[in-house]
Order: structure tokens, then C-alpha cells, then sequence
């Protein structure tokens, strides 16, 4: 019997390397990295160069057309999947049907069909396990912001009653104009891909909220528009260009990305364009642009809550803000990461370490806040602390995530119930879809118009 749990990485983009980096130096003792898949060889040569700055040996490169063949030869436990969002089916199916597990970056997938299909191999996979009686594989959703010391926080204080029963949730989400222009940039922009942002952003928020609720959405109505990027608004700030890289006007353009002053993304995207076109700094006033920037959602769920909830993703600042009602009091949320963006921010991280630190809550020279606060009837308001905030991505979360991933605590029971199943992924998905739907076709929908909500049950 195997010592370590071997891991394949699919998808060799930035988002890799959260896991990478966690798998070959953190938890090298229960985890081994053995593969990494993708469309693109390069890319790939980029990130086994970075394992060998973490003093680890380069691993075996494969095309995403020989994943299941990798399989085999590497002989893999756990498919990590970072792929982009519209071929996470693809692996995850792939992975479930040769009985590996997976751990999937949100969100699951971007279609009602297939959320289905994943949630039908899941199916098919325990049953199979269950015939020849032995574990069954799982499927693992890398929700990281239920790990952030904050949002257990609020868990904690909605599970011990602080508040009462939860009538209603207001939640607001600003994405500023660094990290929200960013969607704009790549791939995202495109809704095939992506889903739009209410399925690929906003299915954080929405997991957090069933899981702070310890509820399932059930109706949503949506109202969505793309007000702020593509092309054609009136406010002046497109200065014409294709992308960035070479253009004179992207000159001092505060909505510009540099890829060439930032020597990992530009070997990550840059120097592999040639390999598959993929063009990493699109101006994000360019045509083609497919997803909202400014969604308003309302959520009713099956314990009889509802919720209000708003993504504004060109704002001067970034953060949230979170307000629940109860039948005993409120509470009440702010979280600033980001108190303004300075005009270059999309040069301000060439020296960093990781790709992540371009974005707020992880460079660490952001000014911010958080401030949690209880109002109960009839007394005063009282602040509460959270001694374990950190400065580190997502405060945190993503280091706590990856060791519950990798250090075999996954057998162990855990009472917040942070780890996160197919089935949590598919109803953080499916509210966004909801939403999505609800938005073009002008009326109300039922998560159970996408989904079979059989296929929703717990196993």
C-alpha cells in the first residue's frame, strides 16, 4: 500500500499553483504530485520549471487528449482539476468513471447538463464501490472561503443562535476595478466559458450562504446587465486597443494589464501564446465581451429564508458587506480588502512571488478592514473578535483548505461541515444558473426546473 496519495494537476494556469505549491512542500509527506495535463505543453514547461525553484523534480507533461491514459500510466489516487470552468465535466466525469477522485476548483462546471452528468457519475461511482465493497471515490469542491477564519466565524455564531431564526440575508459583493476589470481580460469574458460571473465569481457567495443557512436555494429572480466593460460605453475610458502587450495607447492606461513586467505571468502567458492563441491581457473595453458586470439577485430558499444579493465588479473598492436577520437580532459583516486601486495597479505586482498576488487580499500592501458585529434586541451592539485573520490569500482559507485536502483530515468528522461535496457545488451552481436564466427569460425560477432534484440528495 502507497504511503502517499499520487496527484494529477489539470489545467496549468495561474490557479494551479495554489495547489501545486501546497502538494510539494506542505503536505510532501502525505501528497505526491505526479502529472500535470493541458491543451498547452508550454505552460506546462513553465510550472515544472517553478517546481524545480521549490526543489522538487519536474513531472510528466501530457496533452489534455491523453488524460485518460495519464491515469493509468501515473497511476493516480486524486485528479486536481483547474482547468477552464466549461471543461471541468469533461475531467471530472473522466476521473469518476476510472474510479479516481477529484478535487475540483469552483465553480463545478457551467451548464444544468452537465452538473447532471457530474452528479450522475458520482452516482454511478459510490454504486459501483458500494458492489464490490470497497471506498468509494469522492469529488471535492475547493470552496476556500469556508476555511477563512471570518466566514467560520459567522458560522459559528449563526449555529449557536445568536441571532435566532434567519429570516432574510443582504449581501453585497464589489469587485474593484483591478480584479473585476480582470474578468474582462480572458477567458472569462466569454459566458461559454465561464458561465458569467454569477456562476464563476458568485458561486463563492452563494455556497457560503447555503452553508451558513445549513439551507438549499429553492426560487430565484434575477435582473443582470453588462453596464460598465465591453465595448461601446459612453465614459471614455477605452483607448481602442486590441490588448495590451505592444499597443502605444495601452500606454499608462490604469485599466491595462503589463504582462511584461510581471516575469511569471508573462511565461505562463505570454511566451506560450503561440502554443493554443490564448490572449491572457485583452482590453477589457474590446468587443465580445458575453457576461454581466452588475447582477441583482433574490434568493428564497427552502428553510423560507430569502436573500438579497448584489455583484458590482467595477467598483473603486473591493470587499463585501453581509447582513442577516434573525428572530433574536442582526448581523452585520464589512469586509474592506481593497480601500482604492492605485492607477498602475496592473504593473504593481511584478515582483511577486505568485500569480495570485495581482489580485486584493493576497499582495499584502492593500489597506483593509474587517469589522463583525452582533445587534441583539434590547442591548447594545457588540464587536466581535477574530483572532485568527490573517494577511495570507483569502485570510487564510486557502492554506487551511489544502491541508484538510491533503493531510487525510477528510476522514476525520468535521462540525462546521467545511468540506464541500458534488452536491454543494451543484447548489452553489445551480443558483447562479437560476439567476442567469431568470435574468434572460424576465421571470422567477425553481432550482428544480434545472436540476432532478433527486440528484441532489446526500449519499
Amino acid at each position: 500500500m502507497r504511503s502517499r496519495r499520487r496527484y494529477a494537476v489539470v489545467g496549468a494556469g495561474a490557479r494551479a499553483e495554489t495547489f501545486v505549491r501546497s502538494l510539494v512542500t506542505a503536505h510532501k509527506e502525505q501528497a505526491e504530485l505526479v502529472a500535470f495535463v493541458d491543451v498547452n505543453l508550454k505552460r506546462i514547461a513553465a510550472h515544472n520549471r517553478w517546481l524545480g525553484e521549490l526543489g522538487h523534480p519536474a513531472v510528466p507533461a501530457y496533452h489534455a487528449d491523453d488524460f485518460a491514459r495519464m491515469l493509468d500510466e501515473q497511476r493516480v489516487d486524486t485528479v486536481i482539476v483547474t482547468s477552464m470552468d466549461v471543461t471541468h465535466e469533461r475531467y471530472i466525469v473522466g476521473a469518476l468513471d476510472a474510479d479516481r477522485s477529484v478535487i475540483t476548483e469552483k465553480p463545478m462546471t457551467t451548464t444544468a447538463e452537465s452538473c447532471t452528468r457530474i452528479l450522475q457519475a458520482a452516482r454511478r461511482a459510490r454504486e459501483r464501490a458500494a458492489a464490490a465493497g470497497i471506498p468509494a471515490p469522492t469529488c471535492a469542491v475547493a470552496f476556500n472561503y469556508r476555511y477563512n477564519p471570518t466566514h467560520v466565524k459567522v458560522r459559528e455564531l449563526l449555529a449557536s443562535g445568536a441571532i435566532g431564526t434567519i429570516g432574510s440575508v443582504h449581501f453585497e459583493w464589489l469587485l474593484d476595478v483591478r480584479h473585476g476589470a480582470d474578468y474582462f481580460r480572458r477567458w472569462h469574458r466569454d459566458a461559454a466559458n465561464s458561465g458569467g460571473l454569477l456562476v464563476h465569481k458568485s458561486s463563492h457567495h452563494f455556497d457560503l450562504v447555503n452553508w451558513w443557512l445549513s439551507a438549499r436555494p429553492a426560487r430565484v429572480f434575477a435582473a443582470n446587465r453588462l453596464f460598465f466593460y465591453g465595448a461601446g460605453r459612453p465614459h471614455g475610458y477605452d483607448r481602442g486597443y486590441e490588448r495590451a502587450y505592444g499597443s502605444p495607447a495601452a500606454k499608462g492606461d490604469p485599466f491595462a494589464l503589463d504582462l511584461d513586467r510581471q516575469p511569471r505571468m508573462r511565461e505562463l502567458y505570454l511566451e506560450t501564446e503561440a502554443e493554443d492563441g490564448y490572449i491572457r491581457d485583452r482590453n477589457v473595453f474590446a468587443p465580445g465581451a458575453t457576461i454581466d458586470d452588475d447582477m441583482a439577485v433574490l434568493v428564497q430558499y427552502d428553510s423560507g429564508a430569502t436573500m438579497t444579493y448584489h455583484l458590482h465588479a467595477y467598483a473603486p473598492w473591493e470587499g463585501y458587506r453581509l447582513m442577516v436577520n434573525g428572530s433574536r437580532g442582526r448581523l452585520e459583516l464589512e469586509v474592506v480588502e481593497t480601500a482604492y486601486v492605485a492607477p498602475d495597479a496592473g504593473a504593481a505586482s511584478a515582483d511577486a512571488g505568485t500569480i495570485a498576488s495581482l489580485y486584493p487580499g493576497h499582495s499584502g500592501v492593500e489597506n483593509g478592514w474587517t469589522k463583525l458585529t452582533l445587534h441583539p434586541f434590547w442591548q447594545p451592539p457588540s464587536t466581535v473578535e477574530i483572532p485568527e485573520a490573517t494577511q495570507e490569500a483569502h485570510g487564510g482559507g486557502d492554506a487551511r483548505l489544502t491541508a484538510d485536502l491533503f493531510t487525510g483530515s477528510a476522514l476525520t468528522v468535521d462540525p462546521l461541515g467545511r468540506r464541500a461535496t458534488e452536491v454543494d457545488g451543484a447548489l452553489a451552481l445551480l443558483t447562479g444558473l437560476a439567476a442567469n436564466a431568470s435574468s434572460a427569460a424576465g421571470r422567477p425560477y425553481d432550482v428544480a426546473e434545472l436540476v432532478d432534484p433527486d440528484l441532489l440528495k446526500e449519499s
